[in-house]
């Protein structure tokens, strides 16, 4: 019996050291080991599939995957470019200052948030020491990179829109509603004919926002825009609640849901039709000229809040700076206190 008992265990601890051996093969096989000092290193380096499991791995909306994606994927080609395969806190440096160089501050910013947050998963896991911790990307100036248009500006390309044909009222009725509701793009593309609702005495036109789940905010619908998106929705035949509020034209996607790139081609091609091609007055521009009108015709700083959906004051309030700039006539006063 002894011998019996002797004979199982030491099959046990032989298939045991089998399995110990096999689980450290498959650590091995993907590149893991632990070094003397606690921190983590990667035996085969960064790797591509590394990156697909961090993506797999991420809770976000699409926007923001699509965003770390990319930004991954870029810092990937870097390091295959320059033969990197245990990249350093140094390497990572020497990569944001070819960022600086070649892409916007936001752009530079954003491709390092990734980076922080992407080895602060590897380890996290276990799998790559933090070499990106506390790495500053850019510095962001907070000041509007988009110029606004001034109300005689907006009449004068509201009028310049051909309101005969239907594409026509739809431009005039996308351009109006964004211009004094201070909708982003995505609002206008994910409105539907429902949406338009009676609260009150008024018309409103619920949306859903930036990084909201739901269409909980409204804005408010001034008459004559009223007027503009029902005259264009007349233009429409068996009309339904779910449908897009506002359709494409094309070709390819005639009658379906205009897309955020669609709107930004309508409204940068009715500013250039009415001689407005400067490359700072874009869709976002429309945003920028409701806050800022709101302001210069005595709508209070919290009004505006309110009415942009902004969740920080302080993100209104570079509008006052803007403002108080653009009002400020101390060039004026000096020329006249010379010439």
């Amino acid at each position: 019996m002894k011998g019996s008992v002797d004979f199982y265990l030491t099959s046990a601890i032989l298939q045991i050291e089998r399995i110990i051996h096999i689980i450290q093969k498959g650590r091995i096989m993907e590149g893991l080991v632990k070094v003397e000092n606690k921190n983590l290193a990667l035996q085969q380096g960064i790797t591509e599939d590394l990156y697909s499991r961090y993506i797999a791995f991420i809770d976000a909306k699409p926007k923001t995957i699509e965003t770390y994606t990319r930004a991954l994927r870029q810092f990937f080609k870097y390091t295959q470019e320059q033969g990197i395969s245990n990249p350093t806190r140094e390497d990572i440096i020497a990569y944001r200052e070819t960022l600086r160089e070649s892409h916007k501050p936001t752009t530079t910013q954003n491709y390092i948030t990734a980076l922080r947050q992407f080895f602060k998963w590897t380890e996290q896991e276990g799998l790559y020491k933090n070499v990106a911790d506390k790495i500053k990307g850019a510095k962001i100036d907070r000041a509007h990179k988009k110029d606004y248009l001034s109300g005689p500006q907006v009449k004068e390309i509201l009028d310049n829109i051909d309101l005969e044909v239907e594409i026509g009222m739809r431009d005039y009725a996308i351009f109006a509603l964004m211009v004094t509701g201070g909708l982003r793009t995505i609002e206008i593309s994910r409105a539907n004919v429902e949406d338009l609702r009676t609260l009150g005495a008024s018309t409103v036109l619920y949306i859903q926002g930036k990084a909201r789940d739901e269409k909980t905010d409204y804005v408010k619908l001034p008459g004559p825009v009223e007027k503009a998106i029902r005259s264009y929705l007349k233009t429409r035949s068996n009309l339904q609640g779910k449908q897009p509020l506002f359709t494409s034209t094309s070709n390819n996607n005639k009658g379906g849901r205009v897309t955020t790139r669609t709107i930004s081609g309508i409204v940068k091609r009715r500013l250039n039709e009415a001689g407005h091609n400067s490359d700072r007055l874009t869709a976002h521009s429309l945003r920028h000229t409701a806050g800022t009108l709101n302001l210069l015709n005595g709508g209070s700083l919290e009004e505006t809040q309110q009415l942009l959906r902004h969740s920080n004051i302080n993100t209104t309030m570079i509008y006052i700076h803007s403002i108080n700039r653009a009002t400020n006539p101390s060039e004026e006063r000096i020329a006249n206190a010379i010439f």
